[in-house]
């Protein structure tokens, strides 16, 4: 699972991979395989990258920004920053951007330290065409991060003090933990009330955030728990949930906010 998500971004279709590989397993003569967990990182990878050629006509008819599908966490994931940041949103959003066979690359040697040659039989690559992706997959993801606050004891006190402020409705609360050039992107994917462009500046993102909160679900139940490797908000109704917002930091003020309220990218965040 733990692959198929830092591939894919998506919780649903990570179970699905992990699903047919296992099915995959189970048709396999166990004594003739000699490391079974790369046998099962390996046809997951390859299964992973295939879904990923094919979403990637669907993303064109996708409405609105996308946003990964976020899932729950443990503590000791936050706790171990590279770990973090391997699941955080924000990363996952820049993968986005890479070819599938450069993200499968990147997510098996950044994120589980697999070596070069491993990842050639993974991927059927020779060692040095692998060598060649992953450098320019670092590369795409070094000119695309922006390194964000990973402090998380900060994290959780401007978290609060924003889930505090937006469901008070309080503007003036609200904007002191904001960036002066924070910017909200909303995934409604169609399937819910958001705005289909990116929101831009301190004062815009403010008053959206508190027209938001205004038209929360009746008795809502708000929960801050661990989301991607770091602190944010789930909101739920009637038990479902609803929405989920994660602030990304910079200099402990919100620069990034995602919103996610896409029922379809919520299944994972349920699970409570």
């Amino acid at each position: 699972m733990a692959v198929a998500y830092r591939v894919l971004g998506r919780f649903s279709d990570a179970e699905d991979m992990v699903q047919d590989a296992w099915l995959r397993w189970s048709a396999v003569d166990i004594g003739q395989v000699e490391d079974p967990e790369g046998y099962l990182v390996r046809v997951t990878t390859r299964l992973a990258i295939d879904r990923l050629r094919s979403a990637a006509a669907r993303r064109e008819s996708y409405v609105g920004p996308w946003l990964p599908e976020p899932i729950l966490t443990t503590p000791d994931v936050a706790d171990d920053v590279a770990n973090a940041e391997s699941v955080s949103l924000a990363m996952l959003l820049i993968l986005e951007s890479l070819s599938p066979l450069e993200r499968a690359v990147f997510v098996l040697h950044e994120a589980f330290g697999y070596p070069h040659n491993e990842i050639a039989d993974i991927v059927d690559r020779s060692p040095e065409s692998v060598r060649q992706t992953a450098m320019r997959a670092r590369q795409h993801v070094s000119k695309h991060r922006r390194r964000y606050d990973t402090d998380q004891a900060t994290r959780r006190k401007v978290t609060e003090s924003f889930m505090s402020a937006s469901a008070g409705g309080d503007l003036i609360a609200l904007m002191a933990v904001l960036a002066p050039d924070v910017r909200l992107v909303c995934d409604g994917g169609g399937l819910a009330p958001a705005p289909r462009k990116a929101i831009d500046g301190i004062d815009l993102v403010a008053r959206a955030l508190v027209t938001f909160a205004g038209r929360m679900p009746e008795s809502p139940r708000v929960v801050m728990t661990e989301v991607n490797g770091g602190p944010g908000i789930v909101i739920y109704s009637a038990e479902a949930p609803v929405v989920v917002v994660v602030l990304h930091l910079v200099d402990g003020r919100a620069r990034e906010i995602h919103l996610i309220s896409n029922p379809e990218k919520l299944t994972a965040v349920g699970r409570m």
